[in-house]
């Protein structure tokens, strides 16, 4: 294949895989990538997701494009994925683009933030509000192509061996929780660390960790905290509409063909809605199965809590945005789109959720 576009990005100095010398296997006209992802192996909506992602590329190819994918710990660990891309020892990651903040905290905004977008707001960012574009510049210099490839929609709150009360339940209470959301949680004097989805439940297990979030009811019930623990929170104010990002060597990228490009984008779009409409799906019946078979007790967090969560975030936020230029200018890009999105759904969707109860 031609590789001109290639030669022109190794120039200009990009940290590309394949200017090291890691291209994925050509043989025959067709190329055989690896998928590294966060998951674990077959793990429900999000290592499926990306098993199926991988299948639709190989297929609409017509296996021209190959993708086998490893999960977390086969091919590199989990939060490893991003430098294996960067790299070139892997040609794609499928994973959480919060995982990422020691590289820039403003990946936090292409994945979720305390209190930010739903994941219909995401997508209309990415799609239509210039939220590709700024997610393409943050990630060019990693030699990084990004792009979302699914959602989980609103997360859970998490799992607690107590009742939470009061704010003063969160002091001292060792919690799983990543991201922005983490930060949130040590600003109530809570310690929280970020696991990657297996060592969750041993870490609950043996007492390594007091709470946990992970994603909701659906990969809640897979992963059995049920067993363990039973006060299970609402709402998810650090998740509330999670993107799920598939990152593709830049340099890989640029040396595929346009119909191959088009291939691959729109395998992501399809995947993207797919992902989200499974979760929405899944979650509504897994949360009846947690209550009504194994006893969890849904619990809502009080007003005064989700208060408090509300005005540290916005500290959180606005610290992040303070970082540096690059996550300054995304930040206020996400903080408009999101004002104009809420002043929507106070006549949309809002509205008519609120209607609809009246019907039912």
């Amino acid at each position: 294949m031609k590789r001109r576009t290639f030669l022109k990005a190794a120039a200009s100095g990009a940290t590309v895989g394949i200017a090291a010398g890691a291209s994925p296997v050509v043989a025959a006209g067709k190329r055989r990538l690896k998928m590294v992802t966060t998951w674990p192996k077959n793990f429900p909506g999000l290592g499926t997701g990306a098993e199926r992602l991988a299948r639709r590329i190989s297929e609409a190819s017509d296996g021209t494009l190959q993708v086998r994918v490893f999960a977390a710990g086969e091919l590199v660990p989990a939060f490893s994925a991003f430098d294996a891309v960067a790299g070139g020892a892997a040609d794609m990651y499928h994973g959480g683009d919060y995982y990422w903040q020691g590289k820039s905290r403003a990946y936090n905004f292409f994945s979720s933030v305390p209190f930010g977008m739903t994941a219909s707001e995401m997508a209309a960012w990415v799609y239509f509000g210039g939220g590709q574009e700024l997610w393409d510049g943050l990630s060019a210099p990693f030699g990084i192509k990004p792009f979302m490839a699914g959602n989980t929609g609103v997360q859970m709150g998490g799992w607690f061996r107590h009742e939470i009360t009061s704010l003063d339940d969160f002091k001292g209470l060792r919690m799983r929780m990543p991201g922005l959301g983490g930060e949130v949680l040590r600003r109530l004097g809570a310690a929280a660390v970020s696991l990657p989805a297996g060592e969750i439940f041993p870490a609950l297990q043996s007492g390594a960790i007091d709470a946990t979030e992970w994603v909701g009811p659906w990969n809640d019930l897979a992963f059995g905290f049920h067993k363990i623990v039973k006060y299970y929170y609402y709402p998810g104010f650090h998740e509330p509409g999670t993107s799920v990002a598939c990152g593709i060597n830049l340099g890989l990228w640029n040396d595929l063909s346009k119909p191959q490009q088009a291939i691959v984008r729109d395998a992501l779009a399809a995947e993207n809605d797919m992902v989200r409409a499974e979760f929405n799906a899944r979650n509504a019946i897994a949360l009846k199965v947690l209550i009504e078979k194994h006893g969890v007790k849904l619990r809502r967090f009080s007003d005064a809590i989700v208060t408090e969560l509300a005005r540290l975030s916005a500290q959180v936020l606005k610290e992040t945005a303070a970082a540096d230029a690059t996550t300054g200018k995304i930040y206020d890009s996400y903080r408009a789109f999101l004002a104009d999105s809420l002043a929507w759904d106070d006549v949309a969707e809002k509205a008519y959720g609120e209607a609809r109860r009246l019907f039912l």
